[in-house]
């Protein structure tokens, strides 16, 4: 898609999804957890928010009205039975759908069925009007577990693409960031971006609506690391199964979810000021 410098059109947007796009681990202190309920979150939609109303309001027109309806641990179906219509019934011009990632971390999950409920959901959103922003799923190639899940990532990211091609949607492609591959974007859960991640998300997804982003570089590299000892990669590992694999297989067994009592951090559309 070509990139053009242009005013954003849209004067309502809602985002919809699960922490990924509730922004956890991104809070004013850098510890925006699970363990942390109350604490405030922004994320990669709050700052593609901000970024769309500074530039409608640099322009002269209204602040962009802005809801985010997306909880964490929510499956696919939920997300499209649940939020898509609250999300419709608040009457955006822009909606982003990202989900699926908590499905696919399951290894029975059936990537073709996700798409097609994904394209069900993408459907009836356009057909109200509405312009709609997917996401890819991110490249877990330097996971140790997670990678795992890397060919139906492929999978579901090839139907995403085809659905947004058939339907005029937009997408905000993850999987293509070079930067995300590099381990210093993300928190040391190695699931949920750092605040550093979550703004180079928010240029991408400029970038995925056919706007020019405000930082040139945000896809560039960091400078690189020299590589830790293979020691303590794996006392690294060792560490990460115990403090964050292990909790969420837990909680997965007993058929529990982080954000089983969680609701939306902005279920209703206020206009984004410039702070």
């Amino acid at each position: 898609m070509a990139v053009q410098p242009t005013t954003p059109p849209w004067t309502r947007y809602v985002a919809i999804g699960d922490s990924f796009t509730e922004g956890l681990w991104d809070a004013p202190d850098g510890d925006g957890g699970p363990d942390r309920p109350d604490a405030p979150l922004r994320g990669w939609a709050d700052l593609l928010a901000a970024h769309l109303s500074t530039r409608r309001q640099a322009a002269g027109e209204p602040a962009l009205e802005y809801a985010n309806l997306a909880v964490r641990g929510r499956l696919l179906r939920p997300i499209l039975t649940d939020q898509v219509p609250a999300a419709m019934g608040l009457q955006p011009d822009l909606v982003s759908l990202v989900g699926g990632g908590n499905d696919i971390l399951r290894p029975a999950a059936d990537v073709d069925r996700l798409a097609r409920d994904l394209e069900a959901a993408v459907v009836r959103l356009r057909r109200a009007g509405i312009d709609v922003l997917l996401g890819t799923g991110v490249d877990a190639a330097g996971s140790p577990l997670v990678k795992a899940t890397r060919s139906r990532v492929g999978v579901y990211n090839a139907h995403i693409w085809s659905i947004a091609r058939r339907h005029g949607a937009h997408v905000v492609d993850l999987w293509g960031m070079r930067s995300l591959l590099d381990w210093r974007m993300w928190h040391e859960d190695r699931i949920h971006l750092t605040t550093e991640g979550h703004a180079r998300v928010a240029q991408a997804a400029l970038v995925g609506l056919g706007l020019t982003p405000d930082d040139e570089r945000w896809d560039d590299p960091l400078a690189p690391q020299p590589p830790a000892p293979r020691l303590d990669r794996l006392r690294g590992d060792a560490q990460w199964v115990r403090t964050h694999v292990y909790p969420w297989a837990t909680r997965r067994l007993r058929g529990r979810s982080s954000g089983d009592t969680r609701t939306a951090k902005r279920p209703h559309p206020e206009p984004v000021t410039a702070d």
